[in-house]
């Protein structure tokens, strides 16, 4: 075998090899992506339901809740960007991280501080290379996030809204994550989590609303009681839109990697078989010449 088509097959093996990864990390996407949207269905109505009691006694109470209302003893404001700890997902943690990073321009244009966190290695890994503060990071599991991980994260953020200004409160809470549509199509977007500003899901089409409320033992005790609920029901259904949203990334990103894979070995193979042909025209010559120099002396 020759030197050129050596190299050929040698190219030819590492990349079946690399195939074989990219179609076992295939598979393990797509075999983990069915349990990741039963958990986004599963969360949904009751992330839905609290955000709807959130704004029910929001609405229909006349209190001046710290909650619900714009802090102006502060202008700092915490973004919660949420990546994957792992590559090989396509563009879905670039595309979160660019739309974090659209988010901290125009907040600070409107001349506020970011104070940032991060949930996810990759993430973690962007703001330490350009050397920038994180008031809190979390890694691992974020294509299967646990509800004792949400719940730390959405405390951590409770508190920093909660605490004064000169302990390092923050006036708003925004999340960046990646919305989970379907497995074709999902979008990075931002939620402001507090102060509470959308309306959400408080009637039905053609529901019918009282249009007062009676709150035991009062509006500011429900709000109380309500508001840590509701961070962790938001921040839980936004990881778990992400996971999904990454295992859906992975298992696309890995099928073009062994199409690819696929293409690159057939066409080594062509070259292979070419310099295969060319050797053996070349050696049949060379039996030719030698044949006619021994006739011809």
């Amino acid at each position: 075998m020759g030197g050129q088509q050596r190299v050929y097959r040698q190219r030819i093996r590492s990349t079946q090899s690399l195939k074989k990864i990219f179609r076992a990390m295939e598979l393990i996407a797509a075999s983990r992506i069915g349990k990741a949207r039963q958990r986004v269905t599963a969360a949904g109505p009751y992330s839905k339901a609290i955000t709807r009691a959130i704004s029910a006694v929001a609405i229909h109470s006349s209190i001046d809740h710290p909650l619900t209302s714009e802090r102006t003893d502060t202008n700092k404001v915490a973004v919660l960007v949420v990546s994957a700890d792992r590559g090989m997902a396509g563009a879905y943690s670039a595309n979160a991280i660019r739309e974090s990073e659209r988010l901290r321009e125009r907040l600070e244009r409107e001349g506020k501080e970011v104070v940032q966190y991060a949930f996810g290695r990759r993430a973690v890994s962007y703001f330490h290379f350009r050397h920038r503060d994180l008031a809190g990071q979390w890694v691992g599991g974020s294509d299967a996030p646990d509800v004792e991980t949400a719940h730390e994260i959405a405390d951590a953020l409770y508190e920093a809204f909660t605490a004064p200004a000169d302990e390092g409160g923050v006036a708003e809470i925004h999340i960046v994550f990646t919305h989970f549509t379907s497995m074709v199509s999902q979008e990075p977007r931002i939620v402001r989590l507090l102060p509470l500003e959308v309306v959400e899901g408080v009637a039905e089409p053609g529901e019918d609303v009282e249009p007062l409320y009676e709150f035991e033992p009062s509006a500011e005790g429900v709000l109380d009681a309500l508001f840590p609920a509701y961070i962790r029901a938001r921040i839980y259904s936004c990881l778990l839109q992400s996971a999904a949203s990454e295992l859906a990334n992975r298992q696309r990103a890995m099928n073009t990697a062994v199409s690819n894979a696929e293409d690159i070995i057939r066409q080594y193979t062509r070259l292979a078989n070419s310099a295969r042909q060319a050797e053996i025209t070349q050696e049949i010559s060379e039996i030719v010449s030698g044949a006619d120099a021994l006739a011809a002396s």
